[in-house]
């Protein structure tokens, strides 16, 4: 469910045309949706990167490194090795569907029988069903009423008949933009508590130092300049358990831009795990098993709309995180009581038990592309003093304790890895709770 402070607006048009080559060397065009200036019509650019992302399973956390670097066509036999394994990979995480339906935005979503969902494909999940609904966290702190239809397809006016669940259908150009087809649809990122070696860098509030289970805030959604189809830019809610080395376990959910994962420069509702701090499991959304969804009416990974403008409209997401006392499974709701689904308990280590961090705030991937800081914008693209409707938000933050109730945050604390280039500043009030502003545009006469 989302709030907007101003009428709706219907979204800017981002057509712009992509062109990848086939086996014979010949070059189609197909439509994408994208406000970017990234050149991705050049055909020798497009044969440059996709060849190198089917040569290699193993890549680099930024592929466009190695884009236009010493690459070779692949002998015909072997593209079509490959490209049979991208569609058996397909096969296997595009479920059939008893309904499909076409989004203007391009997407098209598959109303799949809730369990036949890819979930149950984890061998620790084989055979079973979605569970019935838990109690809820007693609130101390209810948010605004929300809109359930923040998201583009539903726009169209048709839904996901009862039973089943949607699921945005992934396509063959969605794995040719990925690293490789065995990393597809997870994050590349060493782990630590400062993680800028590896480019992300972060703007973020977080209290730890307690045993929490559960979070619960606003986040405001806007549509933020991404420069490099390998970077990303998001906002979104951490609950994380484990050190910050390789038993770190993390539930994540928010909105993100990243034009590599959906080819296009929408913001997107998605949600992520790991359970090893993303070495080897997890994944975004439904990209693979594990997280199980039980809403028919939200599609994980599909375009929100509206989203806020500057000194304009302003558009929220409200997202809880909680523990289910009683069967320990962690659950996600957006809104005012539209339940997402669950991950379950046996997918972790840590978590099994209690989070021992909780973390909002904003996330960037910075390449260096250009051999500079890069331009992707976090937040807003503006930075935190300018304050409302102009610098991004999270308000009403809270955690859940052990009793199954939200409670204020103690001791918020709030950093910023690259304050020149993002930044962040916390407030508290009556209406909004705790909070905090934040956001940037990267690259300025500050951040080089």
């Amino acid at each position: 469910m989302g709030i907007y402070m101003f009428p709706w607006r219907k979204p800017k048009s981002r057509n712009t045309q992509i062109c990848f080559a086939n086996a014979k060397r010949q070059h189609k065009c197909g439509q994408t949706h994208t406000k970017q200036n990234m050149d991705f019509s050049s055909p020798i650019i497009s044969i440059l990167l996709h060849i190198s992302l089917l040569v290699s399973l193993v890549c680099h956390v930024y592929c466009s490194e190695t884009s236009d670097q010493n690459q070779t066509f692949l002998p015909e036999i072997e593209f079509h090795k490959l490209k049979n394994t991208i569609n058996i990979h397909l096969q296997r995480i595009n479920k059939p569907p008893v309904k499909t339906i076409h989004s203007f935005d391009g997407d098209i979503i598959d109303c799949v029988p809730s369990h036949k969902q890819p979930a149950f494909d984890h061998p620790l999940l084989k055979g079973q069903k979605p569970l019935v609904p838990p109690d809820k966290p007693r609130e101390h702190n209810r948010l605004d009423n929300f809109s359930d239809d923040f998201q583009l397809w539903s726009l169209s006016g048709e839904s996901c008949p009862e039973g089943t669940i949607p699921i945005r259908r992934i396509k063959e150009q969605d794995m040719l933009r990925g690293c490789s087809i065995s990393t597809f649809g997870r994050k590349l990122k060493r782990v630590g508590r400062d993680t800028t070696g590896d480019g992300h860098e972060h703007a973020v509030g977080y209290v730890s130092g307690n045993e929490y289970y559960g979070a619960k805030a606003g986040i405001n959604v806007w549509d933020p300049q991404v420069e490099s189809q390998y970077e990303f830019s998001l906002s979104q809610i951490w609950v994380i358990a484990g050190s910050f080395g390789e038993d770190l376990n993390t539930i994540e959910a928010g909105w993100q831009v990243s034009p590599e994962l959906y080819g296009d420069s929408y913001p997107r509702f998605f949600t992520y795990w790991t359970s090893d701090a993303y070495q080897g499991t997890g994944c975004y959304n439904l990209l693979c098993s594990g997280f199980v969804q039980t809403s028919s009416k939200i599609a994980i990974g599909a375009a929100i709309s509206p989203t806020s403008t500057y000194n304009g409209g302003q558009f929220d997401i409200s997202l809880m995180i909680w523990k289910d006392p009683k069967h320990g499974n962690w659950w996600l709701e957006y809104g005012s009581g539209e339940l997402i689904g669950y991950w379950p308990s046996t997918l972790f280590t840590h978590l099994k038990d209690h989070a021992t961090m909780v973390q909002f705030g904003g996330e960037i991937v910075n390449s260096m592309s250009s051999g500079s800081h890069t331009s992707t914008q976090m937040g807003s693209g503006h930075f935190a003093e300018e304050g409302f409707a102009k610098a991004s938000y999270f308000r009403n933050m809270q955690v859940v304790d052990s009793d199954n109730s939200l409670i204020p945050l103690p001791d918020l604390k709030v950093v910023a890895d690259h304050p020149n280039c993002y930044n962040i500043q916390q407030g508290t009030n009556n209406g909004w709770g705790n909070y905090f502003y934040f956001g940037g545009p990267g690259r300025n006469v500050k951040c080089p």
